[in-house]
C-alpha cells in the first residue's frame, strides 16, 4: 500500500511524515525531474505501507515542477491514498487543494493539522459535518504535540474514500466540460485541466482550445481566472459551513515588530550574524579535534608505515580526502543544518525572506536567496543544497552562481592564514570587499541575461512556535546525511585521482607549463599553480599546498606581498571546491555546474591578472 502526504506549504506535512517513519527514510530524485521525494517504510498490523512526502504545493494546476510532478502521481493514480494535511488555522485557503484531488477521484482521507492553535485562535470545526460534505473521513492532529498521529495510518487504510463535492461552476464552464466529455471522452478533471491549457492528449487539447475563447470573450477573463474563482467560492462556502470562531485570547503579535523594517531589519540582522558566529566557531572548535584526530591515528600511521609508493600515495590521498569531507566540511554542515532546522521550525525563516525580498529582487532573486548566501560564509555546500526552496530554474542559477563567490571558512582560513597573517587586517578585509563588489555585479549581470520571468514573491506566514529538538535533530540528519552520501565519495575518489597525478608527474608536467602564465601574467612563482589544484580538493589545502611547496612557512621569505595578496585573492574567487561542484551537479546539473566553475575561474584569473597590471 502506497499513501501520498500532500497539502500546502506550511502545514506540518513534513514534519507528520517524519513521526510516522522515524529517521529510516530515503531521499530520491523522482524519475525525469529535479524534484526530490522522502519516502519510508512503515509496518501495521503486518501490512507493509509505502509512506512518501510529496512537495508542498497549492494547486494541481501549476507549472511548476513540484506541481507537475504532484498533478502527474494523481492522474496516473500512482499511490493507494492521498493524506491530505490541511492547516486548521488557515481552513479555507487549504480547501482549494482539497477539492481538485475530490475532482479526480482520489481515495482520500483529510488530516486538519495544528488544531491546537486554531483552538488558542478560537476557531472550532465540526469535523462530522466536514466529512459528511466532502464525502471523506476527517481527524485532527497537533503534529508539533504527536495528538492522534498514531490514527492516521489505520484511517487510511480501512477508511480512506472516493470523496465527492461538487463546486459549482459558471454555465460556461460546465457546457465546456459537458462538451469535452462528450467529443474527447475525458473525465471532468481531465476537461478542467484541458480549459486551462494542461493535458497531453491532442484531441483533448484541440478541442478546448476551440471552446476557450468563447469563455474568455463572454467574460473578459482567462478560463484559467474563472474556474479559480469559481473553487474559491466553493472553499469559501465550505469553510463557513463548518468553521464557527469565538473570541481568540489577547496576545501580543510579534509580527508587527518582526516584519516591519524597524526593528525587524536590526533583529534580522543580529539573528543572521549570530547564526554565522556559531557556525564558525562550533565548526571551528569541532573542525580542529577531528583534523587533530585524524593527523594522530590515521595520517601519521600512513606516513611512517613505509608502504610501497604507490600504495602509500593512494591512501594517503583517501586518508586527506575523509580528512577533508569529516574534518572540514562536516563541522560546518552538521551545525549549519541544526541551526537553520531551528529557524525553520520556529517559524521565523519566511519572516527573514519577507524582509530581505525587496533587496533580492535587484539580483533577480526572492527573498528566500537571502538564507543561503549568508550561510554560505560558512560552508558554500549546505548553502547550494538551500537554493531547492527557490521558485524557478532562474532564481536557482542566479543564487547557485552568486552562493560558490561567498567566501566560505575554508576561504577564510587562506584570507586569515596568508594576508591577515602576512600581509595587515585591512588587506585582508579589502578582499572581503572586493568580493562582495565582484557578487553584485554578478548578481546585477544575471539578472539581466538570465532567461526566465522573474515572478513576485508569495509568502505564507506561518504562526512562531518554539521549536522541539527532537524533531530539529531528525530533519537535521536527514539533510546531513544527504551530504555524506552525495558528496563524501566523490571527493575520495578526487583526491586519489589527484594523487596519482602527482605521483606519475603529471602534475610536475602542468607546473612547468603553466609557469610563463603565472609569472608574466600573474606575478606568481610556478608552483603557485599546483597549490590552486589542490584548493579545488579543498580550498584551504591551497594555503596548506603552497607553504609544502615553498618548502617554509615564512612565505615572506620565497614570495612578496603582493604575490601572497593576489594568490589569496585568486583562489577566493578559483573554482569551487570539488564538494560544491559535486552538489552543483546534482542541483542544477552538470552544465550549469561547468559554467560555474568557468566562470570563477576566468573572474580569479582576470582578478589576479588585473591587480598584477595595475601594481
Amino acid at each position: 500500500m502506497k499513501i501520498g502526504l500532500i497539502g500546502n506549504p506550511n502545514v506540518g506535512k513534513s514534519l507528520i511524515f517524519t513521526q510516522l517513519t522515524g529517521i529510516g527514510v530515503e531521499i530520491s530524485n523522482y524519475p525525469g525531474t529535479t524534484v526530490d521525494l522522502c519516502s519510508g517504510t512503515i509496518c501495521h498490523d503486518r501490512q507493509v505501507i509505502d509512506v512518501v512526502d510529496l512537495p508542498g504545493i497549492y494547486s494541481l494546476d501549476g507549472t511548476g515542477s513540484e506541481e507537475e510532478l504532484v498533478r502527474e502521481t494523481v492522474i496516473s493514480g500512482e499511490y493507494d491514498v492521498y493524506a491530505v494535511v490541511l492547516d486548521a488555522t488557515h481552513l479555507e485557503r487549504n480547501l482549494y487543494l482539497l477539492l481538485q484531488l475530490l475532482e479526480f477521484g482520489a481515495s482520500v482521507v483529510v488530516i486538519l493539522n495544528i488544531i491546537d492553535e486554531a483552538e488558542r485562535a478560537g476557531v472550532k470545526i465540526d469535523t462530522d459535518r466536514f466529512s459528511q460534505f466532502i464525502g471523506a473521513p476527517v481527524i485532527t492532529t497537533a503534529a508539533s504535540l504527536g495528538r492522534n498521529i498514531d490514527q492516521i495510518i489505520p484511517l487510511a487504510r480501512f477508511h480512506a474514500r472516493k470523496g465527492e463535492y461538487a463546486v459549482q461552476y459558471d454555465r460556461h464552464i460546465e457546457a465546456a466540460i459537458r462538451s469535452l466529455e462528450r467529443l474527447a471522452g475525458s473525465t471532468r478533471a481531465e476537461a478542467l485541466l484541458a480549459l486551462q491549457g494542461i493535458g497531453n492528449d491532442p484531441v483533448l487539447m484541440d478541442a478546448a482550445q476551440t471552446i476557450v475563447p468563447e469563455i474568455v470573450e463572454e467574460h473578459r477573463m482567462t478560463a484559467h481566472q474563472l474556474i479559480a474563482g469559481n473553487r474559491h467560492h466553493a472553499a469559501t462556502r465550505l469553510a463557513d459551513a463548518v468553521i464557527t470562531r469565538d473570541d481568540p485570547r489577547m496576545v501580543t503579535d510579534p509580527d508587527r515588530y518582526l516584519t516591519n523594517a524597524f526593528p525587524g531589519i536590526p533583529i534580522m540582522v543580529t539573528i543572521l550574524s549570530s547564526m554565522l558566529l556559531i557556525v564558525f566557531m562550533v565548526g571551528s572548535y569541532l573542525e580542529e579535534i577531528i583534523v587533530e584526530l585524524f593527523d594522530l591515528f590515521i595520517i601519521i600511521p600512513i606516513q611512517n608505515a613505509g608502504l610501497n609508493p604507490l600504495l602509500y600515495e593512494v591512501l594517503f590521498s583517501l586518508a586527506i580526502a575523509i580528512q577533508a569531507g569529516i574534518g572540514i566540511a562536516f563541522p560546518f554542515v552538521f551545525t549549519f543544518y541544526i541551526l537553520i532546522s531551528l529557524v525553520e521550525d520556529s517559524g521565523y525563516m519566511t519572516r527573514i525572506a519577507f524582509l530581505a525580498d525587496r533587496v533580492m529582487h535587484r539580483f533577480g532573486l526572492h527573498g528566500q536567496a537571502i538564507i543561503p548566501m549568508v550561510l554560505g560564509l560558512g560552508c558554500n555546500v549546505p548553502a547550494i543544497m538551500g537554493i531547492r526552496q527557490l521558485g524557478t530554474r532562474r532564481e536557482r542559477t542566479i543564487a547557485a552562481f552568486l552562493i560558490t563567490m561567498v567566501p566560505c571558512s575554508a576561504r577564510t582560513v587562506i584570507i586569515a592564514g596568508i594576508v591577515a597573517a602576512y600581509v595587515g587586517i585591512l588587506a585582508a578585509f579589502s578582499i572581503y570587499f572586493f568580493v562582495f563588489i565582484l557578487i553584485i555585479i554578478t548578481g546585477v549581470i544575471l539578472s539581466r541575461v538570465t532567461p526566465g520571468n522573474q515572478l513576485g514573491m508569495v509568502l505564507e506566514l506561518p504562526p512562531l512556535r518554539v521549536p522541539r529538538m527532537r524533531q530539529v535533530m531528525i530533519r537535521s540528519w536527514i539533510h546531513i546525511r544527504e551530504f555524506l552520501v552525495i558528496a563524501m565519495p566523490l571527493l575520495m575518489v578526487s583526491s586519489v585521482i589527484l594523487g596519482l597525478l602527482g605521483f606519475y608527474g603529471i602534475t610536475d608536467l602542468f607546473q612547468n607549463a603553466i609557469a610563463p602564465f603565472m609569472e608574466s601574467i600573474l606575478g606568481l612563482p610556478g608552483f603557485a599553480s599546483t597549490a590552486l589544484i589542490f584548493g579545488i580538493l579543498r580550498k584551504e589545502m591551497a594555503f596548506e599546498t603552497l607553504i609544502v611547496l615553498a618548502g617554509t612557512a615564512d612565505l615572506l621569505s620565497v614570495m612578496t606581498k603582493l604575490q601572497l595578496y593576489t594568490f589569496a585573492l585568486i583562489s577566493t574567487l578559483f573554482v569551487p571546491c570539488i564538494s560544491t561542484i559535486a552538489v552543483l551537479s546534482r542541483e542544477m546539473g552538470w552544465k550549469t555546474a561547468l559554467l560555474i566553475s568557468v566562470y570563477t575561474l576566468i573572474l580569479g584569473l582576470s582578478a589576479g591578472a588585473l591587480l598584477q597590471l595595475l601594481m
